[in-house]
């Protein structure tokens, strides 16, 4: 006969039940928990970062805004400076033209003459500030279709600045048909041909940026090396003697580019002016076809042509920085290699400027 077990809550099948729910809860509440602080965790690292961010680029802008308004200090001290010199200057003519009111009366006419040159002097003066607040310091402008000062790290700078400019028959064009054509139009043709202008302008623009203090020369070679202005030809020229300046340039208006390209006499002409240039700006289309002595036959190969580049950088003067501004040819695929491993060995800098340029 079967015995009846009456069912209590102290029961140990009850107790064991009750247990086991009690440890899944604090199971699921340990999981839970431990999942929460993870992904707080995670979230307050990326906010830190962004909040540190944030922090360095306040700081970078703090010191730029510093340097910027130092700057705009010393244009705003160097701006009253020069306007306090000119009120000064307008106080002295003031004061002389009364003077002379006062002298005018007396008769004496040789005080007045004297008073009247100094007059012109303060005015020449006066005139030559102006210009300096207006244009700062360059000595010549050069006017185009917009600012075109865009050739980042070209080297302007230097107290002896030497210009070598390639007049080879190849600145007529980039095309080697074209060339061999323009080569046998008129001088007037050739001298309008798109790529020499273009040549011009960039000289044009270089003297400009060139400091008022400085000196500079400016060479033409083609198989031989002469001088814009003859007369100069191993001398330094004054960037402020305005009139040999503009005619340097006015000079460089008349020549045809003709002949092969001697970049070896070019840079022993280099070793010739005292003192030594202390920067060189190259402008050229190519690697050379001759070296001092003419290449015998109408033909060279591009092998020849790096031996007689190698050739006249051996005879360039030490420590001279060689600025090089490259306008491709049409087969001379080495040049922009080895002209920017010259730029690169004399600490200059190489550039080929788009073709619209300046």
């Amino acid at each position: 006969m079967a015995v009846k077990r009456k069912f209590t809550t102290f029961s140990l099948s009850f107790l064991d039940i009750m247990s086991c729910g009690l440890g899944a809860v604090i199971l699921i509440f340990l999981i839970i928990k431990h999942d929460i602080s993870t992904q707080i965790e995670i979230k307050d690292n990326k906010l830190q970062a962004e909040v540190n961010l944030l922090e360095q680029e306040i700081h970078d802008g703090e010191l730029h805004l510093v340097k910027i308004k130092n700057t705009l200090s010393l244009l705003d001290q160097d701006l009253v400076e020069t306007s306090g010199l000119a009120k000064r200057i307008n106080d002295d003519i003031e004061a002389i033209d009364n003077m002379i009111v006062s002298l005018d009366k007396e008769g004496d006419d040789q005080q007045i003459t004297k008073i009247k040159e100094q007059i012109q002097s303060l005015l020449n003066e006066k005139q030559k500030l102006e210009q300096q607040q207006s244009t700062g310091n360059s000595a010549r402008q050069f006017a185009g279709e917009s600012d075109r000062q865009y050739l980042t790290g070209l080297k302007l700078g230097g107290d002896r600045i030497l210009i070598l400019l390639d007049v080879s028959a190849s600145m007529l064009d980039s095309s080697i048909v074209n060339i061999i054509i323009r080569r046998n139009m008129s001088e007037e043709t050739q001298k309008a041909a798109k790529k020499w202008q273009r040549a011009i302008r960039t000289v044009e623009w270089l003297v400009a940026k060139f400091p008022i203090e400085s000196q500079f020369q400016l060479y033409l070679f083609n198989t031989d090396v002469r001088a814009s202005i003859n007369e100069t030809h191993r001398q330094w020229i004054s960037v402020a003697n305005k009139e040999q300046l503009n005619l340097s340039i006015k000079n460089l208006r008349d020549v045809v580019p003709k002949g092969g390209t001697s970049l070896e006499k070019a840079f022993r002409e280099v070793s010739q002016l005292h003192p030594l240039p202390d920067n060189i700006l190259l402008i050229t289309d190519g690697l050379p076809t001759q070296g001092i002595h003419a290449k015998k036959g109408n033909t060279i190969s591009g092998e020849e042509r790096e031996e007689l580049f190698i050739q006249a950088v051996n005879t360039l003067p030490d420590g001279i920085p060689v600025n090089v501004m490259l306008w491709p040819m049409e087969g001379d695929p080495m040049a922009a290699s080895s002209f920017w491993k010259l730029a690169l060995h004399t600490s200059g800098s190489f550039i080929s400027p788009s073709i619209d340029w300046p």
